[in-house]
C-alpha cells in the first residue's frame, strides 16, 4: 500500500516538473499547473498503476480472509464459551432469582 501511494505520489510530482518546464510558471498559473498536474496524474496512475493496485487489493483481501480465520477459530468468545458452557452451572440471572429481595424497613 506504501509503494502505491509512493509511485502516485511520484508521477504527480512528475507531471508537475514536467509542466513547470513546459511553462507554467507565472504565479497566477500556478493552480492550473495543479490541477492539471492532478488530472494527468490520475489518469496515468490508472493506467500505469494498475497491476500495483491489483497486488494491493489481493493483499487487503487476503488479510481480511485471514482475520476472518482467526477470529473462528478463537475459543474465547462470548458464543463459544456460553455454547460450551454446560447445564451443570446455574445461569447468573437464576442465582440472583433464587435468592430472597431483602426488605428496608
Amino acid at each position: 500500500m506504501i509503494r502505491y501511494s509512493l509511485l502516485r505520489m511520484l508521477i504527480f510530482f512528475g507531471c508537475l516538473a514536467a509542466l513547470w518546464l513546459v511553462g507554467l510558471r507565472e504565479p497566477t498559473e500556478l493552480p492550473w499547473l495543479v490541477v492539471i498536474s492532478a488530472i494527468a496524474s490520475m489518469v496515468i496512475s490508472a493506467i500505469v498503476l494498475k497491476p500495483f493496485r491489483a497486488e494491493m487489493i489481493q493483499q487487503i483481501q487476503d488479510r481480511q480472509a485471514a482475520k476472518a480465520r482467526a477470529r473462528a477459530e478463537r475459543t474465547d468468545t462470548d458464543e463459544a464459551v456460553e455454547d460450551g458452557r454446560g447445564t451443570s452451572e446455574p445461569e447468573p440471572e437464576a442465582e440472583a432469582e433464587a435468592e430472597e429481595p431483602e426488605t428496608f424497613r
